[in-house]
């Protein structure tokens, strides 16, 4: 029985939340493209990727490794 509950819980977060994806505001995008050096470029590479990951199509996210 908590196992049928555990995996119709799971199935409705999944279907519920899994849709949904969280991009950055324009506003946000605007503070970080700031202190970039062509800064109109930075505003419309990250629109672009956001109306992709808005559209649901996936996007590259480079990863920057932590230095200390």
């Amino acid at each position: 029985m908590t196992l049928s509950f555990k995996l119709s819980l799971f199935l409705f977060v999944l279907f519920i939340l899994g849709d949904k994806s969280l991009s950055l505001t324009d506003y946000q995008i605007r503070k970080f493209c700031k202190n970039e050096k062509r800064e109109s470029t930075c505003i419309r590479i990250l629109q672009e990727k956001k109306s992709d990951l808005q559209k649901g199509n996936f996007i590259e996210i480079p990863v920057i490794p932590y230095k200390r």
